[in-house]
């Protein structure tokens, strides 16, 4: 029996994912004026960021769709792992 590849991406419960640029994420840590170890945090290894090409240190912004704000927004840090 042939085995087929999952695209984790594209599932329906998974929300998007995006890698921020250099200008982005520094951007967004003046903005708070906080530094990357504040930040929650998601493992390189993780399956819903592989196609992203991530870099320990980068931030990740994640979309998901709400009820009642229509989209939430949410930034994690890439660690090892």
């Amino acid at each position: 029996m042939e085995e087929k590849e999952i695209n984790v991406q594209k599932h329906k419960y998974v929300p998007k994912h995006a890698k921020l640029t250099e200008e982005e994420k520094q951007k967004l840590l003046g903005k708070y004026n906080i530094s990357t170890n504040q930040l929650p945090m998601i493992f390189l290894s993780d399956v819903s960021i592989k196609d992203l090409n991530p870099q320990i240190g980068d931030i990740i912004k994640i979309i998901r769709e709400s009820p009642t704000a229509k989209e939430s927004i949410f930034y994690r840090v890439v660690i090892r792992g």
